[in-house]
């Protein structure tokens, strides 16, 4: 009888999948309006827009950007519109909400244009350790990608994995 460690996880035909791999290049930045707005709480327009103009938006050149306001002033969509199209020349993408809404929307992009094509009736595992924030999102909607097209969805790795799907 041989003595020989047999590596049956590298021999296996599991896949695995981890969307750190798929982080887009980028700064996260939060752009809060708070300090554009009277006192913090009230909008005026004059004064907003002013500030609009003012600013130097290429500094936010290949950012990803979350707008938002941390006072509890009550801000009309056209503000946030209004920021957003001059950012839109820099930025890779802009939206209203925290960093987590921001990730969230970056990797539904990223999930939505997944060729899935190579996972087709293979047994796959999604990782699950991250050193980059990968929303919890993200998990689920890889997960409801790859359903339709895989022969098995575990989850962790490929030595402790918790299986979630299994195509019958």
């Amino acid at each position: 009888m041989s003595n020989e460690i047999i590596n049956r996880v590298a021999n296996s035909v599991l896949v695995t999948i981890n969307l750190e791999d798929y982080y887009p290049k980028g700064q996260r930045t939060i752009f809060d309006i708070k300090d554009w707005l009277f006192e913090g709480f009230v909008l005026r327009e004059k004064d907003f827009r002013a500030q609009v103009t003012e600013h130097d938006w290429s500094q936010y050149q290949d950012c990803f950007v979350a707008l938002t306001c941390s006072s509890d002033a009550i801000i009309p969509g056209w503000a946030y519109m209004l920021i957003s199209i001059q950012l839109e020349p820099f930025v890779k993408k802009a939206l209203i909400g925290n960093l987590e809404s921001l990730e969230t929307s970056i990797y539904q992009d990223v999930i939505n244009n997944l060729d899935i094509s190579e996972f087709k009736n293979k047994p796959l595992i999604i990782k699950g350790c991250s050193k980059k924030p990968v929303p919890q999102n993200a998990y689920i909607m890889l997960a409801s990608k790859l359903k339709p097209v895989a022969k098995s969805i575990m989850y962790g790795e490929a030595c402790s994995s918790v299986p979630l799907y299994k195509n019958k």
